[in-house]
Order: C-alpha cells, then structure tokens, then sequence
C-alpha cells in the first residue's frame, strides 16, 4: 500500500480496484456525513482509506509518479487514526492529549522519507503490524469488553475491531509480499496484490469503522468519570463489595433498560475503576459486563413475552436496539428464540 518501487510496467487495468474501492469509501463517508452515523474519527479513518486508495490508484494505475514519495505518507494516517478511534470507544472517551502523539505517525513518515527513504517499507510495516496487534492485545486484556461502546451490543464490538486490527496486519503483509515479488523477478504480480490484498483490506477498515455496533453510546453524564488507570489502584479488588453495589444498583434503578448502557457508566455510578468492576464481574459469574446485563434484560423480556406483548416492543423496551443482538442473547440464555418463547407461553 506504501511501497514506493512499482514502476509503469505494473499491469494496467481501465478501472483498477483501488479506485472502485475508493469511490465506495468516498460515497460511506458522504453517507456518514449526511446522516450523522460515526464519530469523527471514525470518519477521518473512512477517508483517510478512501485517500490511500485514490493515491494507489493515480501512482501505480495512472503513472503520476511524483506522488510516489506521498503515498506511504498517507498510508501512515491510517493505523494512527486506527489505533485513536479504537482508544476513544474501548479505553477512555473523548480526545486525549496523549493521543496526539500517534497522530504524528505522518509526519514522522515525511521525515523518513526526505532523509532515509531506505526506511520507507520496514517503518509502514511496523506502523500497521504494530497498531493491528496493540489492539488485538487491549482487547485480549480487556476480555473484549471496550468501555464506551453499548453493552446491548454483545461481542459484536469487540470482533469488529478485531478484524480491523486483522486487516492492518494484512496490509502490512501485502506490502512484504510485493518486495519479495520485485525480488524474484514477477514484474506484474505487485498490481495483483495491490487489488486484491491492500485495497480489500482499506474496504473492510473503512466499512467496518460505519458500523452502528462500534459507535459511542450517548453519555452526557461525564463529572466524575473514573478510567481504568488513574484511581483506586488497590491490589485487592473487592469483588463482594463491588458485586453487592452493582446488584442493588442495577436492581434498584433497572440500569439494564437503558439502551446506551456501558461499562464507563456502570464504573462511574458505582465509583470504581472499569477494569476492578469487570474484574469482579468475571470472578463472581464468570461472565464479562455485557453478558451479565443482557441477562437482567432477557429476564425482563421473557416477563413481557408471557403478558403478550409483541417481540418487537418487547426487544426495546428491555435495553436492546437492534433484532439481531436481541434474538442472539434470547437464544443464548433461554435456548429459544423469542417467537419459540411466545408459543411456549401461548395458552
């Protein structure tokens, strides 16, 4: 995707894949723009996709090598603007300063290429080798739980980013894989490659940052936010004590009802760090946060199911939003769907 030693001989195509999937990342991210359906850095990660394969295009495609030295230049915004969305819904919301550092990769990028352009291929392939595996690491740590994204959701969070992550990994691969074509001699295999591995790769990056699943739950409550890393760093988690707050409170005040329900939310009503609150979760029921939600909703909506109510009404009035997620944690947890629900109650 960066590599800068294809030349013109690289076989020519009328309408190269890099440009189709670049006029259908540039049509998502107009989408996304009218109708409000990402954050903003997900949408610059859209864009910054739609660019790179409009740069692949033009320099491999269309020969217009002086954009040649730019192209790993772009690429290098890509597994930053990643690795800053993925923060911003799985770690802490909101921009933080730190963040910025990452969003340096470009120009750290220009510098390498104006003085050692040697270094152009191993620093892109560290970038997205790198930023692909810190997120698949945060989530492992993290049981897949992100702690700004709706618990509603399920894992479907959780496996989007990991394919994300997975996808950066293939493009830095795809990029190995040219130098070793250029090394024995297969002139035209690099524009292969280039249509098949990078620019599928961008289309899943850019397609998947649209999804509803991975988008901030709305959260105007931000006094007294509790992250992870900066308070009650006691060793000793007290798991009863966490567990008996959260059951009163989620019983008390039926958080599982409310749709845009997170972790973040959970840990700052209960004044605990998010990962000693999953961390009790997990010890005590052997189940991550979203899980241990769902069950309080899928009790709600068996109640609602045996007074008639219809499964539609039913799947938003007990805290989910979509049918999929809440005919998935229905079959999990009763082994039913909600009709099969429906018909066992039926007199």
């Amino acid at each position: 995707m960066g590599h800068d030693r294809l030349d013109s001989a690289t076989t020519m195509i009328a309408l190269p894949v890099p440009l189709i999937v670049a006029v259908l990342l540039v049509f998502l991210f107009v989408r996304s723009v009218l109708f409000e359906k990402t954050t903003p850095l997900l949408g610059a990660l859209l864009l910054a996709c739609a660019v790179q394969s409009v740069v692949v295009s033009i320099v491999h495609y269309y020969g217009v090598t002086e954009l040649r030295l730019v192209q790993p230049i772009t690429a290098s915004v890509i597994p930053a603007l990643a690795w800053v969305a993925f923060l911003e819904g799985g770690v802490h919301q909101r921009f933080q300063r730190s963040d910025i550092w990452h969003l340096a990769a470009p120009v750290v990028m220009a510098g390498v290429v104006t003085i050692a352009p040697m270094l152009i291929d191993a620093l892109l392939g560290g970038l997205f080798v790198g930023y692909g595996l810190a997120i698949l690491l945060v989530l492992h740590r993290q049981r897949n739980e992100l702690a700004h994204t709706r618990l509603a959701s399920g894992p479907v969070p959780a496996l989007i980013w990991r394919v994300i992550a997975i996808a950066l990994i293939i493009s830095a691969a795809s990029d190995a894989l040219i130098s070793a074509t250029l090394q024995l001699g297969a002139r035209d295999a690099p524009g292969i490659i280039l249509s098949i591995f990078s620019s599928l790769a961008l289309l899943a990056i850019g397609f998947l940052a649209l999804s509803p699943a991975i988008a901030l739950a709305q959260d105007d409550d931000q006094q007294g936010q509790i992250e992870p890393d900066t308070a009650n760093h006691d060793p000793d988690i007290p798991v009863a004590e966490i567990m008996e707050q959260l059951e009163e409170l989620v019983g008390r005040e039926k958080l599982y009802l409310d749709p845009d329900l997170t972790l973040a939310r959970i840990a700052r009503r209960l004044g605990y760090p998010l990962k000693q609150v999953s961390t009790a979760i997990n010890a005590v029921t052997g189940e991550n946060v979203s899980r241990y939600i769902n069950k309080y909703r899928i009790d709600h909506a068996c109640r609602a199911l045996d007074a008639g109510e219809n499964v539609t009404n039913t799947m938003l009035a007990s805290g989910f939003n979509t049918k999929s997620n809440f005919n998935r944690e229905f079959l999990r947890i009763t082994g039913k769907t909600p009709s099969q629900w429906q018909q066992k109650s039926s007199p």
